[in-house]
């Protein structure tokens, strides 16, 4: 069965690019244009990873991230932020709120799928 990745982005494009990416390694994809749509998503289905954005409309990466470890059943699912953002200071903050991992984009796909296979096992 295949895994199953959330995107959160609030870019149509950014969220296209990573949906083909993903599919065409064999991932399901589902996705979110915000945090808080992501986090409506999230109480009904199961997902095996979360890509998200840091700066969002509604709920940014960083409160997504600290509301879905709050969640039980996400509380050890893998969190990747994927953002423009590449200060060390703005990482902290993504580790202390619970992210796996830190993406800077632009990226290469390789670059993407790589970390996904190596969180995801």
């Amino acid at each position: 069965m295949a895994k199953v990745i959330m995107t959160a982005d609030d870019s149509t494009s950014m969220r296209q690019m990573i949906n083909f990416i993903l599919k065409q390694a064999g991932y399901e994809v589902v996705e979110a244009v915000d945090g808080r749509d992501a986090v409506n998503k999230l109480s009904d289905i199961h997902v095996d990873m979360l890509l998200t954005d840091l700066n969002m409309p509604n709920k940014n990466g960083l409160e997504l991230i600290e509301t879905v470890r709050s969640m039980p059943k996400f509380k050890f699912m893998p969190i990747i932020m994927l953002t423009t953002e590449s200060q060390t200071e703005m990482k902290q903050k993504g580790k202390a709120a619970g992210a796996t991992g830190w993406i800077v984009k632009p990226f290469k796909p390789k670059q993407l799928l790589a970390v996904i296979k190596k969180v995801l096992g």
